[in-house]
């Protein structure tokens, strides 16, 4: 098995448990049993279960990142080159629909989605402190879209209403296939296309409510 092989293994194994059990919940070698490579292995190309959970979370957090930030700052620009406020829905949409695209791209994008939301409303620290600096200039500069677009909501109230709209949004991205009641319906989206225009339509609601 070449080295680049078990470098992805590992990651791809790691992935997996992370966002299954929890970072504290995964040992090492469960780790290394799962993607059938020595510990000596794991220690050699990552050094420690964080410089690991870091790996995995920049390995597909990043490019992620750049095209949600990049369609964020084109709802921005296009505003400011029309004179005129973002619109919330616009700024959402720019936010919220690469994320649940990504989930369905490739299978082995469920799982990485779902360690996503895990960090977005779990209080662990070492989840945390590997997330927040990768998706802090991101959230930045959603939180500065949405003040043009909202010049009247004192920025203390929409930081509030943002971070609702992030755990509406982390919930959707870890229980997706998890009804939480169990209720006799048959209208609960399941299209993400769908999904994402009633989670963008939720949320863009909440943040434009009178304050």
């Amino acid at each position: 098995m070449s080295q680049p092989d078990t470098k992805i293994r590992i990651l791809n194994a790691a992935e997996q448990l992370f966002a299954k059990n929890g970072f504290h919940n995964t040992s090492m070698r469960a780790i290394t049993s799962e993607a059938d490579v020595n510990l000596a292995a794991a220690n050699y190309h990552f050094g420690s279960k964080e410089a690991l959970l870091q790996a995995v979370f920049e390995r597909r957090l990043l490019p992620l990142n750049q095209e949600r930030a990049e369609l964020v700052q084109l709802v921005i620009t296009k505003a400011e080159e029309s004179s005129e406020s973002p619109a919330v829905r616009d700024l959402m949409r720019a936010f919220i629909e690469p994320t649940l695209n990504f989930r369905v791209q490739d299978p082995a994008n469920r799982a990485f989605t779902a360690l996503i939301g895990r960090a977005m409303v779990e209080m662990d620290s070492t989840v945390r402190d590997c997330f927040i600096p990768l998706v802090e200039p991101l959230f930045k500069l959603l939180f500065s879209g949405l003040q043009r677009a909202l010049p009247e909501t004192p920025p203390s109230t929409l930081l509030t209403r943002l971070q609702f709209a992030l755990g509406s949004m982390a919930r959707t991205m870890c229980f997706q296939d998890q009804a939480p009641l169990s209720v006799d319906i048959s209208a609960t989206p399941t299209d993400s296309n769908d999904l994402a225009e009633s989670l963008i339509s939720f949320v863009s609601a909440g943040l434009e409510g009178p304050c």
